[in-house]
């Protein structure tokens, strides 16, 4: 059987992939629907920071994208243990914590290239 398989090259890995790692061209997802979600979730997730500056300027504006930037980024953490299954307050946490250092590194690049910006 092994033999016959060898044959077709593609069948046999298709059967490998199936029956050693439980996978099939089923399981994985629309190509084109997996972009066009991807693509969303990032236009919604760069807009979060920018919503504030449509109201308000300056400092006032500035903190306000902070606190939701912040509050948005545990409540991504938070709800990815629907796919998890961790805690959703560790979760939570750490995924703030990570934008929180994205933040300060961001902020940091900033700092250190403004000098070289001209006004």
């Amino acid at each position: 059987m092994a033999s016959r398989m060898a044959e077709n090259p593609e069948e046999m890995l298709r059967t490998l992939a199936h029956e050693e790692l439980g996978l099939s061209e089923k399981a994985f997802a629309n190509p084109m629907r997996s972009a066009v979600s991807a693509t969303l979730s990032t236009a919604v997730g760069a807009a979060v920071p920018v919503l504030p500056y449509l109201f308000a300027t300056g400092v006032t504006a500035l903190v306000i994208s902070f606190v939701i930037s912040t509050l948005a980024h545990f409540a991504v953490g938070a709800a990815k243990v629907l796919m998890t299954g961790r805690s959703w307050w560790k979760s939570g946490l750490e995924m703030m914590i990570i934008g929180l250092g994205e933040a300060a590194i961001t902020y940091g690049i900033g700092l250190a290239i403004s000098p070289l910006i001209p006004r």
